[in-house]
């Protein structure tokens, strides 16, 4: 496989972030992902504090710490997201015990949000070395296919065991155990990879895929769609094999706004859809009870814990929300109320403040990428990353997963530290026509 100049990290940053992805494997068989992800994180928050403390006026532009404006949407939002967290628990006496426990979380779960868009916005890191580590990863991925897809014929055990850094803390024994299969309520086997679930699978196989399909070799592209495909397959997530198909589409279309020929199609297809609109409307309705009856069970309880999560948000707590999570009835298979939403989970636990607080960076940030995807490639990739996630907020729990899509996060936080007038001339035919005008003017004759 072209290795298209070897890509290796080179300053810390780089092989912090290179290391943690490129063993991922080994991290999930010693069953420290869970502690993984904010202990980089905190400890490159920590390095960019200490490079802007140690700044002279001798020091490197490239190495000079500037925070972008979407880093700082993101820290402001997060921190919002902390003092709903503080007020809820006040407001229901939860006392400071579980405040401190419930603090902790913050810094695990929604603080990384805002910690590894930071890391990619402030620090010297090369979009290349993200982008090979995320395909070294699915080249890894894709050799160890066949064993797991033997597993189950073969009659090995799916579960092996669960690591002893559960006694760090965590959710749940799903975020430490390592297995090489699961079994479905209907007996079928289902894989979940190094993620606490399947369908968390999925979501990070297209995170992976956005990333690795940026890299300059078409083999190290071949594998990391290979892995991805896989994965999706293999999850049996409904969600991941329509968000690999909806997020170039949705992409393609944003990053093109600013050409006329995207105004034209969308009027035609305007046009056909107000003469079909009934049509249309039929077909996605087959096409909701088909993917709902798909896994009838599954989605029963994800709309019911939904509803649970709504009106009880409504009736007791609508502003800070009730501070903590809470088990649902049997109902629901006593899964936490507001988990598999991003929007029921936060009006639950933090109320409007929190719905809003995310709401707000996340369309902040959608506005300032589609307006850069307009003539930068990085943009577009980041661009997908948000369009993952907001797929995804209707389906997961972001706060609980971002341990796993943080390279994501990184690729946003690349992507804001660009200048809005960037272009590429790989994508931009009026840059195109300037780069070719020089050849196509015929020189003028000599003066007699």
């Amino acid at each position: 496989m072209s290795e298209e100049g070897v890509i290796e990290p080179e300053s810390f940053e780089e092989k912090v972030v290179w290391y943690s992805i490129t063993y991922t494997w080994v991290f999930y068989l010693l069953g420290a992902l869970y502690v993984l992800a904010p202990a980089i994180g905190w400890v490159l928050v920590v390095w960019i504090g200490w490079k802007a403390y140690t700044r002279t006026p001798e020091t490197l532009p490239r190495d000079r710490i500037r925070i972008p404006f979407g880093v700082w949407v993101w820290t402001v939002a997060m921190l919002v997201m902390l003092l709903a967290l503080i007020v809820g628990h006040i407001g229901y006496s939860l006392g400071a015990a579980q405040t401190l426990k419930s603090t902790m979380g913050w810094v695990k779960g929604w603080a990384l949000m805002a910690v590894f868009v930071a890391i990619g916005g402030c620090l010297d890191i090369r979009p290349q070395v993200l982008y090979r580590a995320a395909n070294r990863l699915a080249l890894q991925t894709v050799i160890l296919v066949p064993l797991f897809l033997v597993s189950p014929i073969a009659h090995l055990p799916g579960h092996l065991y669960v690591s002893p850094l559960q006694a760090l803390g965590g959710p749940g024994p799903d975020f430490f155990e390592v297995q090489l299969w699961g079994r479905e309520p209907d007996g079928g086997a289902r894989w979940r990879f190094w993620a606490p679930w399947a369908p968390a699978a999925g979501f990070v196989a297209n995170v992976n895929m956005i990333l690795g399909m940026q890299d300059r070799s078409r083999g190290w592209r071949t594998c990391g769609v290979l892995s991805a495909v896989s994965i999706c397959l293999m999850s049996a997530s409904r969600l991941a094999l329509i968000n690999i198909l909806v997020t170039p589409a949705i992409t393609f279309a944003l990053a093109r706004l600013s050409r006329p020929a995207t105004f034209l199609f969308a009027a035609t297809l305007t046009a056909i859809g107000g003469l079909t609109a009934q049509q249309i409307l039929d077909l996605i309705g087959v096409m909701k009870q088909r993917f709902d009856g798909a896994r009838a069970a599954s989605s029963r309880v994800r709309a019911t814990l939904g509803r649970i999560a709504f009106q009880r948000w409504k009736d007791e707590a609508p502003v800070f929300g009730h501070g903590i999570v809470e088990r649902g009835p049997h109902l629901v298979e006593y899964m936490p109320i507001g988990s598999h939403h991003t929007w029921y989970g936060l009006l639950y636990v933090k109320g409007m403040v929190g719905f809003g607080a995310l709401g707000a960076a996340m369309v902040c940030s959608s506005v300032e990428l589609v307006a850069k995807a307009q003539g930068s490639r990085t943009a577009r990739a980041a661009l997908s990353i948000l369009i993952t996630l907001w797929m995804y907020t209707f389906g997961e729990n972001l706060e609980i997963l971002v341990y796993l899509f943080w390279p994501g996060l990184i690729l946003m936080g690349f992507a804001f530290r660009q200048p809005l007038k960037a272009v590429s001339r790989a994508d931009a035919p009026a840059a195109r026509l300037a780069a070719m005008r020089p050849l196509m003017e015929v020189p003028a004759a000599p003066a007699s």
